[in-house]
């Protein structure tokens, strides 16, 4: 299928857009606490949607029958990604995985990041980490002239020398004036195979990384992932637009 090429004015209004997510989801990582419901979450990030002028992005978004109620994803623990808020108490050693986007001046951006509830254990704080290593390293391959498999194949290599598992089921995507275009972007993958990248691409790159085996059930709400076998999950995602120079990190928090 075609991939959408963005014009420098494009990017422009998706760098705005992400700037309306970024800001929003720095609020919420300093309201996660012990004692707080991720319903909490929710509602703060949708007054702050309305307040900026934007739509949310995950709200009414369907796939076949399921519709996904909330602003935000909350996906906690052993949740791998598109948890539903609720009434569920955060709890200390808990960690979340805050997944947002909104649509403004018709484009869509979106990221997601993965904290400590309170203190968390050594081995929650080196999946968290790596995770997060493993973005940076997605990252730095968008650049004119690699591949769609140079990004999986970093994640992959970072994420499998620590033991973990890569999901298979879930992977990064185009975004642009849908929240979803071509291409798919897997975090696994074989260096120099795949699509192209070339300047005006705007791809949502999302790690996935699962403490135990890359395997995944989904809850019987339709949409909630977790580990087919119970262990921890990390997810983190930035909207990047590739240029001449490199990659532009829209959804970066400065």
């Amino acid at each position: 299928a075609m991939i959408e090429i963005k014009s420098r004015s494009e990017v422009e209004s998706m760098r705005r857009a992400s700037g309306v997510v970024a800001e929003i989801l720095v609020e919420l990582v300093e309201m996660v606490r012990p004692g707080l419901t991720t319903a909490a979450l929710d509602a703060a990030a949708e007054a702050r949607i309305a307040r900026l002028g934007a739509k949310p992005a995950f709200k009414n978004y369907r796939v076949g029958d399921s519709i996904f109620p909330a602003v935000l994803c909350t996906s906690v623990n052993e949740e791998i990604v598109h948890g539903i808020p609720s009434g569920r108490t955060l709890a200390e050693g808990d960690i979340i995985g805050l997944d947002f986007g909104v649509i403004y001046e018709g484009y869509y951006a979106d990221s997601a990041v993965t904290v400590p509830v309170g203190r968390i254990d050594p081995r929650s704080e080196r999946l968290i980490a790596t995770t997060r290593r493993c973005l940076d390293a997605a990252i730095e391959q968008l650049r004119p002239g690699r591949r769609i498999g140079d990004v999986g194949a970093v994640v992959q290599a970072i994420a499998e020398a620590e033991g973990y598992g890569v999901v298979r089921d879930f992977v990064g995507h185009g975004i642009g004036r849908a929240l979803h275009e071509d291409p798919q972007v897997p975090n696994f993958g074989i260096a120099g195979r795949g699509r192209s990248l070339k300047p005006g691409m705007v791809l949502a790159v999302e790690p996935m990384i699962n403490e135990g085996t890359p395997a995944v059930r989904v809850l019987s709400d339709g949409w909630t992932a977790v580990t087919a076998d119970g262990k921890r999950s990390a997810h983190f995602e930035h909207t990047v637009a590739i240029t001449e120079d490199g990659p532009w990190v829209l959804t970066s928090a400065n």
